[in-house]
């Protein structure tokens, strides 16, 4: 894919947004147009985000869906500190980490049963409505619930993924009506997803207690060999947490904290800011500077980011500036440093933000994980279960082993960023470990070097998606960058490989500014990506 599907102009705005207080970004167009609706019908940026997720859920089962966990961080109006909500899952109590050693295992198996976490989706749905919303659960996914049963036209991005994963899934109770006569369904293609509105249904009606102990819950303990139990369903994954922070570009930055890799971006901005870095994009040094600034912490991050009650240090020990400092003062301003490297997480997510006309605003991410997760579905449900287990290891006394009742580490990273009680940016994407790269890139162009909501997603990215074990910096870049400017970070001794000029895996990046223009952004790498507004 050497050029995005659509004009990348066309997906970034839908014109000028000033005047409008309602905005939904999403990496859909029928999420967002069902985001839309539920605003207009006087719904809160929290309906609206329910809304949103539940259709991408439908629409988009490669990414997110109620089988996996959820992240979010609330503005509301006037408050000085956003809420933050982790609905990730614990680890089941049927299987432990010694069991798994003993059976030969030295890590957590990829895609297995045992790979499978509680899913934290539907505590996460709950909480955010008892807290926050104007409308029902059951309103909220009344949208999901028509589409599913109604049916959609499927995407060139779902098309593909059900290619890749025919041998992984095609199999499941859960993937008949996505592969119609045994082969994957093809872009264009209307499918209806009855087994998943059922679900939806009876989540409606039910709440929690319809889906975890009803028939997906007994559907989870079979898929995971009784690694999950009933019991371990019973308990409330959802928790409202303090979230993690730092003072960057005259703004506050927000993100979640230990058991997530959101640290990271903030921590890697931080570095930036304090290395006097250029103002000009165009400048070497800027991109050299962002570069070492991220690699001097994503090496550490299987060290410290852990479940938050056997992590090593606290989120603000990770984010205090006298450690980053350190940090920042080893960077050398002409060469790449020989920093090690972290191990390469692959992620399959959906990063959603809505507004709302009173000023709420809600950065908010849902995630399978590997795609589809596991590969594994909860029987004839729809519903595709994650493999976030994965993010455990099998180390013997590590913060980070795999422990009954724990919380793996997660790579979900949403951003919300304040100026006193004022909501400046709404900001996060999907990404695997790439997240903090994508984000830290975006966050640099629109804040140090003053790059508007759309440019900042025009401008070409670089990723370490497969870095060189130990050491080296080893970079893919979106081959629109400025032949100089490649040329410059070779010299100082970055080795770099062409992707795609538009590659679709690195984003979607979802934004609302509403500090400056007021103004929803979705990313050109992906043809659905869709920025509406009421």
């Amino acid at each position: 894919m050497s050029r995005p599907v659509r004009d990348p102009a066309a997906l970034l705005s839908t014109g000028p947004q000033s005047q409008h207080t309602g905005i939904v970004v999403s990496p859909h167009v029928r999420a967002s147009q069902a985001g839309i609706s539920i605003l207009e019908r006087g719904g809160n940026a929290i309906d609206a985000a329910i809304a949103v997720d539940a259709v991408l859920s439908v629409v988009a089962p490669d990414t997110c869906g109620p089988g996996g966990d959820l992240f979010a961080l609330i503005h509301e109006p006037g408050s000085l500190v956003p809420t933050a909500l982790n609905a990730s899952g614990r680890a089941g109590s049927g299987i432990s980490a010694d069991e798994l050693r003993d059976a030969g295992y030295g890590e957590i198996p990829y895609r297995s049963p045992w790979s499978i976490t509680v899913p934290g989706c539907v505590d996460g749905w709950e909480s955010l409505v008892d807290r926050y919303a104007k409308f029902s659960l059951a309103e909220c996914l009344a949208p999901a619930i028509s589409i599913a049963r109604e049916g959609f036209n499927v995407s060139l991005e779902l098309a593909s993924s059900l290619d890749v994963l025919t041998d992984l899934i095609a199999e499941q109770g859960s993937s008949r009506s996505m592969y119609p006569a045994g082969e994957p369904a093809r872009v264009g293609t209307q499918i209806a997803r009855t087994d998943l509105a059922d679900t939806l249904e009876a989540i409606a009606s039910g709440g929690r207690e319809a889906f975890y102990c009803g028939n997906v819950g007994t559907e989870i303990t079979t898929a995971t060999q009784g690694a999950v139990t009933p019991d371990d369903l019973e308990v409330a994954q959802a928790e409202w947490v303090s979230p993690a922070s730092i003072d960057i570009f005259d703004t506050t930055a927000w993100t979640i904290g230990a058991n997530t890799q959101g640290y990271l971006t903030l921590a890697t901005l931080w570095i930036f800011e304090h290395l006097d870095p250029p103002k000009d994009a165009n400048d070497p040094l800027f991109h050299h500077l962002l570069i070492e600034a991220y690699r001097s912490v994503a090496w550490e991050r299987g060290i410290y980011v852990s479940e938050p009650a056997t992590a090593p240090v606290t989120n603000d020990e990770l984010l205090n500036v006298d450690r980053l400092s350190v940090r920042a003062a080893s960077i050398d301003r002409s060469r790449a440093t020989r920093w090690p490297m972290p191990v390469s997480a692959p992620g399959g997510t959906a990063y959603l933000t809505a507004r709302d006309g009173s000023g709420m605003g809600v950065s908010f991410i849902q995630s399978n994980f590997a795609g589809i997760g596991s590969g594994l579905s909860a029987g004839e449900t729809g519903v595709f279960l994650h493999n976030r287990g994965a993010g455990f290891n099998l180390i013997p006394g590590h913060p980070n082993e795999y422990t009954p009742g724990n919380r793996p580490l997660h790579t979900l990273s949403p951003t919300l960023w304040t100026k006193g009680t004022g909501l400046e940016l709404l900001l996060g994407t999907r990404g695997g470990d790439q997240q903090p790269q994508f984000l830290a890139q975006y966050a640099a162009h629109h804040f140090h070097a003053g790059a508007c909501t759309d440019d900042s997603q025009m401008e070409p990215r670089w990723n370490m998606e497969q870095p060189r074990p130990g050491t080296d910096s080893a970079l893919r870049i979106e081959p629109r960058f400025n032949p100089k400017t490649r040329a410059a970070l070779e010299s100082m001794g970055h080795d770099i490989e062409d992707a795609a000029a538009w590659e679709p895996g690195w984003g979607p990046i979802s934004a609302i500014d509403v500090g400056g223009e007021m103004k929803g952004s979705a990313d050109p790498r992906i043809s659905t990506s869709a920025a509406l507004h009421t």
